[in-house]
């Protein structure tokens, strides 16, 4: 068995890469090779057995020159032509199987999601791959609805957690941080609108207000990034703010585990890999309800910050929230394997 990922690879940390990564982690440990074309723009880090192209031409040419039997293509936010011209070039490639994730937890629920039918474009694609990871249960209809086989679907969670790769301490200014306040708020996710980040800074002096130790660690990097922290800079509450940027995914586990509370305002979101993870390590979140939470997250209405408060000011003054560890781990990683596995005893 030899496997080739495409998708996103950090940095930056996000649900998808951290899957991705977590799946090579999982074949390597079995000895497997295994690869990953990196279709963002993000190439800092180099590794071996690690692609960086950077063209659709280029891409192309590795598909045809490496030697990978079962090629797995993750694929997250909005479908576009490019997306699907190169799902089919993944599933016309001869002798090889095709693998789709479809991460994209809120997709179903966009007019183009709700229009799925076996007579698109898109469900045309769909229904070429080998397999199709749905990583919640209303994409797995959604794909119905292309009209790809119920035989082909598979309905895998993206979380992924490997309790030796958590990262041992927190950076200096992070742990300093985390020291000085109690109770801790930590948000795990991209710096971008959809996020609802501005909702959180605005609350966090309400909550001081009857919790003068809270704090609250913002984790991630994005476009946002200048205005936020130009946000954070006229609050009084200014210094009990943290903007982390980009932490490592292990680094970035020990502060949700760290945590009291994770937050996840959205206003759009998936299956949040973010909190599944918090789930696993025992830290109580707080999250947007978008209709696809897994059971256990406190839920609020979109941008209802009186709701945030009243949630973040419960989970405090209850105390002793912390759980012992989920039975997540590396479930989902091995669900995958199995699919692999399957391809290969059909292996034309």
């Amino acid at each position: 068995m030899t496997v080739l990922q495409l998708g996103p690879y950090p940095p930056p940390n996000g649900g998808v890469q951290s899957n991705i990564v977590a799946i090579r982690r999982y074949l390597t440990g079995k000895g497997i090779r295994s690869g990953v074309i990196n279709l963002t723009r993000h190439r800092e880090v180099r590794e071996e057995g690690v692609y960086h192209p950077t063209t659709a031409l280029e891409t192309a040419l590795l598909l045809l020159r490496l030697p990978y039997r079962v090629l797995h293509f993750h694929l997250g936010g909005i479908v576009t032509a490019r997306m699907l011209g190169l799902s089919l070039l993944l599933c016309w490639l001869p002798k090889r199987k095709a693998v789709l994730t479809f991460h994209s937890g809120g997709y179903p629920s966009t007019p183009e999601g709700k229009r799925a039918k076996p007579r698109s474009f898109n469900g045309f694609v769909f229904r070429r791959f080998d397999r199709v990871i749905a990583v919640n249960p209303a994409i797995a209809d959604m794909m119905r609805r292309y009209g790809v086989d119920e035989e082909r679907i598979r309905l895998i969670c993206p979380a992924a957690i490997d309790p030796t790769e958590i990262a041992e301490s927190l950076p200096e200014k992070v742990a300093e941080f985390y020291a000085r306040h109690q109770p801790v708020l930590v948000s795990v996710g991209l710096l971008e609108a959809e996020y609802d980040l501005p909702l959180q800074i605005e609350v966090l002096g309400k909550v001081r207000e009857r919790l003068a130790g809270a704090g609250l660690v913002m984790i991630g990097s994005g476009s946002l990034e200048r205005e936020l922290r130009e946000q954070i800079a006229a609050q009084p509450w200014r210094e009990h703010i943290l903007l982390a940027g980009d932490l490592p995914h292990a680094v970035t586990l020990r502060a949700i585990g760290e945590a009291d509370v994770l937050l996840r305002t959205t206003r759009y979101d998936g299956d949040a890999v973010s909190v599944r993870e918090a789930l696993y390590l025992g830290t109580p979140v707080i999250a947007t309800d978008n209709g696809m939470r897994p059971e256990g997250p406190r839920l609020i209405p979109v941008g209802d910050g009186v709701a945030l408060q009243a949630a973040i000011e419960e989970r405090a003054w209850a105390g002793g929230l912390k759980r012992a560890h989920g039975s997540a781990g590396l479930a989902n990683v091995e669900a995958v394997f199995r699919v692999y596995e399957e391809l290969e005893t059909t292996h034309g």
